[in-house]
């Protein structure tokens, strides 16, 4: 029972943070894929920033402190937009390392 309420607590804790969606996404091929991408994700409420890179086909969602966006929630709104969400991981590396780490990789 303890164990349980302990996973409980650090889950509770971890939504609380806020936390970044890297995602791996197949179709992305120019500029207005990147800028269509990002337009539909920031138009959720928990989204406070995104990266697209086309050359690592890469898409990342920084949440807002205490909010989350679900796994399908996202895959449904890249497929809506026709993209195919390959693999998706929770990281605590935010939008801005990955912009500079992408812009260190010259993409």
């Amino acid at each position: 029972m303890k164990s349980v309420l302990l996973l409980a607590a650090f889950a509770a804790i971890a939504a609380a943070q806020a936390g970044t969606i890297e995602m791996k996404v197949n179709g992305l091929v120019c500029g207005f894929c990147a800028q269509g991408i990002e337009k539909t994700l920031r138009k959720d409420p928990a989204t406070a920033d995104v990266v697209v890179s086309l050359e690592q086909r890469l898409v990342a969602v920084e949440t807002k402190t205490g909010t989350d966006i679900p796994d399908e929630k996202l895959r449904e709104s890249l497929k809506d937009a026709g993209y195919d969400v390959t693999q998706i991981e929770r990281t605590d590396r935010t939008v801005a390392a990955i912009r500079a780490a992408l812009k260190g990789a010259g993409t």
